[in-house]
């Protein structure tokens, strides 16, 4: 497993804050129609769970994408703090609270990669947040701030969603 540095904490908190401006309607807006503008951040949502429950002991190929993906993210992080604003670099706490996946679990993340894959191949209007949503929740899956406290019962959900679809077979 991977760990988040603090420039990749940095891109993931980027990645969220330029989701919220893109979304933020107005106001007025907001307060008129609050259910479907909240909506309209649930693509996003979804996508940014599915990133952090495959950032937790998910191996093979998904496990590798994601673990190259916060390697990536912390690698582009670190080089932006160091050069673009004379920060240091360097690991993020000391990780989020791991939670391992059963194998069932596993089942159900590799049923949600199936589904996660097709839904951004076919969707033109929720892909971007599909993308952006997955790169967010990977690279703050494993922080130790309040994101990385969302993993452990996500990953938790996931051993118990997977308890329910296996044990009925």
């Amino acid at each position: 497993m991977t760990y988040v540095t603090i420039g990749g904490v940095t891109v993931g908190v980027c990645i969220l804050v330029a989701t919220l401006v893109q979304w933020w309607p107005g106001l007025k807006t907001l307060r008129s129609d609050p259910l479907r503008q909240a909506g309209r951040l649930l693509p996003f949502l979804a996508a940014w769970t599915y990133g952090c429950l495959v950032t937790l002991g998910v191996g093979g190929l998904i496990g590798w994408i994601a673990d190259t993906t916060l390697w990536i993210t912390n690698w582009l992080g670190d080089v932006a703090l160091v050069w673009g604003v004379g920060g240091q670099s360097g690991q993020h706490g000391s990780g989020a609270a791991y939670v391992p996946l059963s194998q069932t679990g596993g089942g159900v993340v590799l049923i949600l990669s199936a589904g996660m894959i097709t839904a951004v191949k076919k969707s033109t209007k929720y892909g971007r947040d599909l993308k952006w949503g997955t790169w967010c929740g990977i690279t703050l899956g494993t922080s130790a701030g309040v994101a990385g406290f969302a993993a452990a019962p996500i990953a938790q959900a996931a051993n118990w969603l997977g308890d329910k679809v296996y044990g009925a077979i």
